[in-house]
């Protein structure tokens, strides 16, 4: 199928497509394009204007900023995978990336495209979650922050403004002694997206959970902190058994969605067991094991 008609417009500047987006009332911004341009042969979406923002130089690529790294918006999957950067000083992005779709839309999507887009069975978001990342947009008042826990708001929805532009992700270091991450997944065979996928961070000193992040994408209408099985193990060992412990708690206080790939109680049975894969990886790199 076609598309609808539509105007096209391809920026070289974030102020000039910010412009573009105050001046066209139904305008899309496109970035890997993965999401929208299915929607649009379908006619599920019928843009008046497409803002292609992938000329955009300054949105693209992977920054060491000291205790943190800034991704651009417009910074592909693949590129994501591959840094050096990100394996050594932040890993788990790099894991989260290698899982994405294919080699065809790793080369192509974006990770602002994708956070923008925020669909509930994508994988970034449960890692962004988990790292407590913080995201950068602009619009016409300025730049303004917006941390992950804020960032998703249900189903394809976000915080993002309707006339503001994903520019950045700013993630920690996670390279430090006693830091282990780790994503775990069940991807639709397929599509790859997560039927479900949880993303643990954790920082343990003296054998003791100081702090510990858990995301969970894939098994509600939006990517959600799995607070219950943190908050099992905050303050004590990370052993063994307070990690089955722990693990069987992650699904608690989801919604987990129900549809043709999977039952709510399937997707609650493979988040806990999901947990436990990825928190016993995540303590076993937290030790260096």
């Amino acid at each position: 199928m076609y598309p609808a008609p539509f105007e096209y417009y391809a920026p070289t500047s974030v102020s000039e497509a910010l412009s573009l987006l105050a001046s066209n009332a139904d305008a899309k911004l496109l970035a890997g394009g993965h999401s929208l341009l299915p929607a649009m042969k379908l006619r599920l979406a019928t843009p008046a204007a497409l803002i292609d923002i992938g000329k955009i130089a300054e949105l693209n690529g992977i920054t060491d900023a000291g205790d943190k790294i800034v991704i651009g918006a417009l910074t592909t999957h693949h590129q994501v995978e591959t840094s050096l950067l990100m394996k050594s000083a932040s890993p788990l992005l790099s894991k989260v990336a290698a899982h994405i779709g294919d080699t065809q839309v790793r080369n192509r999507g974006t990770i602002g495209g994708s956070l923008a887009h925020a669909d509930p069975a994508a994988d970034y978001p449960a890692a962004i979650l988990a790292l407590g990342a913080v995201i950068e947009v602009q619009g016409a008042n300025g730049k303004r922050t917006i941390n992950a826990d804020d960032l998703f708001t249900g189903i394809f929805a976000t915080s993002v403004g309707a006339n503001e532009i994903v520019t950045a992700v700013h993630v920690p270091k996670t390279n430090a002694k006693g830091n282990g991450v780790a994503y775990a997944k069940f991807p639709h065979p397929a599509s790859r997206y997560a039927i479900a996928g949880v993303a643990v961070w954790v920082n343990i000193q003296d054998d003791i959970v100081q702090d510990i992040r858990i995301g969970v994408t894939g098994a509600s209408d939006h990517a959600q902190r799995a607070t219950k099985a943190e908050a099992a193990l905050k303050g004590k060992p990370m052993n063994d058994s307070n990690i089955e412990a722990a693990a069987k708690l992650a699904s608690d206080g989801l919604a987990t969605m129900g549809d043709m790939f999977a039952s709510g109680d399937y997707r609650a049975h493979l988040v806990n067991t999901l947990a436990l894969d990825a928190l016993n990886e995540a303590h076993h790199a937290a030790h260096g094991w």
